[in-house]
């Protein structure tokens, strides 16, 4: 017996061992959930974290490559600008030089009319042979300073026509540099929106089944991955994965769902009218996450961002483009190893709960099997009694009849010895006649 006080009234009472037992049992039990409940709510919040992390981080990179390219763009469009600046001041520098070579050709030559002009005034006595000279010597310079003049503009007209070339040549080769990286950042988005590899000759779930098996020996090597072939629901996912530790507990499961479909047909569908099947199969096949990838809505910033959490419409769902099927299935998988130390401790548990409950139920069998024989021995026990009672019955019943018997033949014995010769023939003068003649004596 215990003795256990109230911590309320202080009232002492004593409790046998089962009863005793029985609190215990519960005290722990009520501590063990309460514990188990606050480090499963703690797990699922870490994962929840890791998911979010990871998503911010994809977010992240993308708005990264974003700003590179923005940075890049405005960083050829002012060496553009500047190198249109620098074609402007070169061709202005080259017709000032030209413009102040002509000035001074222009200058020499009325310096040179002036004079001759005045030597032709002074010397109208010369000899008209030097004047001749002069004057040819003269006309010789003029022609030649002309000659310079005409020189020096078609050079500066050259040289324009180089420079505009060159930078014109320029101007279109970092034009086709643009637009190279223009289709280049399409191609890109293209391939972000779809693969990051062609899949020519390929459908949707021979690419991941393909790159999970690729990854099979050195990342999954106790992973399960296959086809889900179970249609005895009604219907059934594409892929189903699950993880397990050493012992053989469950560390993570997801019901994969790929859809895909040709640019050309007519009837376009939408990632959400896929989301209640996918969780009915997650359900139906005890499948702890579900998630969608597909190539759908191509042109959905949404989708094309990353890893994305639709858990407010169905919970633990996400959907996913081909190049993040690896890494979705290695997110849920490290945010579940953090809980795997919950899992195992619930997992022991439960195989402790079996076997009380398995204890419990032999015991239950043997009370059933126990109850059931004293019921057929006490049944025969009761039956052979009352057998033996109706026996009694009957013997007392031949006893009675024996008296009876008996006593009748008393009687039938006193009737036989109180019988005389005289009693006989009371009545009867014919037998006492008879009687008489044979009476020896009488006459």
């Amino acid at each position: 017996m215990h003795e256990i006080t109230c911590p309320h009234c202080g009232k002492a009472f004593k409790v046998d061992e089962a009863g005793y037992a029985d609190i215990v049992s519960q005290v722990r039990t009520r501590e063990f959930d309460a514990e188990l409940e606050k480090r499963l709510h703690l797990a699922d919040a870490d994962k929840k974290a890791a998911v979010d992390l990871a998503k911010s981080q994809a977010a992240a990179d993308s708005q990264k490559t974003a700003a590179a390219k923005d940075a890049e763009i405005q960083d050829l469009k002012a060496k553009l600008d500047a190198t249109g600046t620098q074609q402007q001041l070169a061709v202005a520098d080259a017709l000032k030089a030209i413009e102040k070579e002509r000035d001074a050709l222009h200058s020499q030559l009325e310096q040179a009319k002036a004079a001759s002009a005045s030597a032709a005034e002074l010397a109208e006595t010369k000899m008209a042979s030097e004047l001749q000279k002069a004057a040819a010597a003269q006309a010789s310079q003029i022609q030649k300073l002309q000659s310079d003049l005409e020189r020096a503009a078609l050079e500066k007209s050259h040289a324009e026509t180089a420079l505009k070339e060159k930078h014109a040549a320029e101007l279109a080769s970092r034009e086709i540099q643009i637009k190279d990286r223009d289709d280049a950042i399409e191609r890109l988005r293209d391939m972000k929106a779809r693969l990051s590899t062609k899949m020519v000759g390929e459908t949707l779930e021979q690419h991941c089944e393909y790159e999970f098996n690729r990854l099979r020996a050195t990342a999954f090597q106790s992973a399960y991955f296959e086809k889900d072939n179970d249609a005895s629901t009604g219907s059934k996912g594409d892929y189903i994965f699950r993880d397990l530790d050493p012992e053989g507990t469950e560390v993570v499961s997801i019901m994969f769902e790929m859809k895909n479909e040709s640019d050309t047909t007519a009837t376009k569908h939408k990632n959400e009218d896929f989301f209640k099947e996918l969780d009915k199969d997650r359900n139906e096949k005890g499948c702890e996450y579900a998630v969608l990838v597909t190539l759908l809505e191509p042109d959905s910033e949404l989708y094309n961002s990353g890893i994305v959490d639709v858990s407010h419409r169905y919970p633990k769902m996400y959907v996913v483009r081909p190049q993040f099927f690896i890494p979705i299935i290695t997110l849920l998988r490290n945010a579940a190893q953090n809980s795997l130390q919950y899992k195992q401790e619930l997992a022991l548990v439960r195989a402790q709960n079996i076997d009380i409950t398995n204890f419990e139920s032999e015991l239950d069998t043997f009370k059933q099997a126990f109850g059931r024989n004293w019921r057929l021995a006490s049944d025969g026990f009761e039956e052979a009694v009352k057998r033996i009672d109706e026996a009694i019955k009957d013997l007392e019943k031949t006893k009675q009849a024996l008296h009876k018997s008996a006593n009748n033949l008393r009687l039938a014995n006193d009737k036989a010895d109180d019988l005389t010769i005289k009693k006989l023939t009371r009545g009867n003068p014919t037998m006492a006649a008879k009687f008489a003649e044979l009476e020896p004596g009488e006459s």
